[in-house]
């Protein structure tokens, strides 16, 4: 029987132990990344490339700035009471005018024809009170005859009645002839008696008949008077003095009633009409104050109306002057006008910039001591004006921030800046 062969065992690395380094390493390096790396996501960036700046404690000045355009005080507009065909101009567009001058002249043969008819109403109806009135003259005269002959006749009868009576009583006369001589005297008594109530009541319908011929042909003259007063208004005339703007009628159009052709801006004064984002609805009222600067001279001015309605995120409002307006202001200027919301008061502030955009004010990037890299915050804002933010809370005065835009970090929570 043979002796066993003894197997020497090889030296030098073997493939398992690649493996169990490899593991080794990993683990290494996981333990590094739990024990040593700091928790969240960091961005590199160049510190140069940022605008970094420092919180503040001060007084916050509550206000806004609007563009504002100026626009006269007052604007009459030019709307046409008749209509016709525009026959002559003359005055143009830009030109001041007086009260009254005529500015165009138009013409309306329909107008015309409307004149002529109410004229010769007017005329037939005249005649016809006319002819009343001397109809009523006639009865009236006609009436009073007929009470002088009742009264005449009345007269005779009583006479020939007291006469018959007499002669009755003595027997000289027959019964019949003293009955039909009483009957005829008290025939012409009553007749006498319904004369005077007929001649009262044409009387008294005389009065209100013409009464109401004198009333109607009134009415008709005042008619005529209108009618001659819309011949006048074929001139168009400014109703006030100003600056003749907008002027829309040209020699040979026609314009109809009711249509505008022009508007008259006075002068005397001015307003300034501006656009405020809607975001300030609820704080814009009234008599707020506000002001401007031209050439160094600050110029004051209020809140005069504020109107209801927003259109495209902007509502509207028009100021005026307190005191005093920049000398040679025309119409259409534009100004940038410092618009006050309320007081002035001590607030923690920081400067405005582009890092609202993309966080709404929630929150920042706030530098360490060393400003070798900034950490995500959060913050609360307040009011805000054109320069800076009013921090309620998260922020500390001489704190620097990152108030550049905050595109390029992504939803890194640390930067690190070179």
């Amino acid at each position: 029987m043979g002796m066993d062969k003894v197997i020497e065992k090889k030296k030098g690395i073997r493939p398992k132990h690649i493996i169990w380094a490899a593991g080794v390493l990993i683990i290494g390096f996981l333990l590094y990344k739990v024990v040593f790396a700091e928790t969240g996501s960091t961005f590199r960036a160049e510190k140069e490339k940022l605008t970094i700046s420092t919180v503040e404690d001060g007084l916050f000045n509550d206000y806004i700035t609007v563009i504002g355009q100026v626009e006269p005080i007052t604007t009459i507009y030019l709307d046409a009471i008749e209509g016709g065909q525009v026959e002559e101009r003359f005055i143009e567009e830009g030109t001041m005018v007086k009260k009254g001058d005529v500015i165009l002249r138009l013409e309306n043969r329909q107008l015309y024809q409307t004149i002529l008819n109410s004229e010769a109403s007017l005329a037939e109806k005249e005649n016809y009170l006319r002819n009343t009135r001397i109809n009523f003259e006639t009865e009236l005269i006609q009436s009073r005859k007929n009470l002088l002959d009742n009264r005449y006749r009345l007269n005779r009868k009583k006479r020939t009645f007291e006469q018959n009576k007499a002669l009755f009583d003595d027997e000289l006369i027959s019964k019949e002839d003293f009955l039909q001589a009483k009957e005829d005297y008290e025939y012409e008594k009553n007749m006498l008696e319904i004369n005077k109530v007929k001649a009262k009541n044409d009387s008294l319908i005389r009065v209100t008949s013409m009464q109401s011929l004198e009333t109607d042909l009134g009415k008709m003259r005042q008619m005529l008077v209108l009618v001659r007063e819309r011949l006048d208004n074929l001139n168009v005339k400014a109703p006030v003095d100003g600056q003749l703007g907008m002027l829309d009628a040209e020699i040979g159009q026609r314009i109809n009633e009711g249509q505008r052709i022009g508007q008259i801006n006075v002068l005397d004064n001015f307003k300034i009409k501006a656009l405020i984002d809607e975001h300030y609805i609820d704080r814009v009222k009234r008599e707020l104050p506000a002001s401007l600067d031209r050439n160094g001279t600050n110029f004051n001015l209020m809140v005069r109306k504020v109107y209801p309605e927003v259109r495209n995120g902007q509502f509207e409002i028009d100021m005026i002057f307190d005191n005093s307006s920049p000398d040679n202001i025309r119409t259409g200027q534009t100004y940038h006008i410092k618009l006050e919301l309320g007081e002035s008061g001590k607030a923690v502030l920081l400067p405005r910039g582009g890092f609202f955009q993309s966080t709404g004010g929630q929150w920042v990037f706030v530098l360490n001591e060393n400003e070798t890299e900034a950490v995500k915050r959060n913050i609360r804002i307040g009011k805000q004006n054109p320069q800076y933010y009013e921090v309620l809370e998260g922020l500390n005065a001489n704190e620097k921030v990152i108030t550049s835009g905050y595109e390029m970090f992504g939803t890194n929570d640390r930067i690190v800046l070179k």
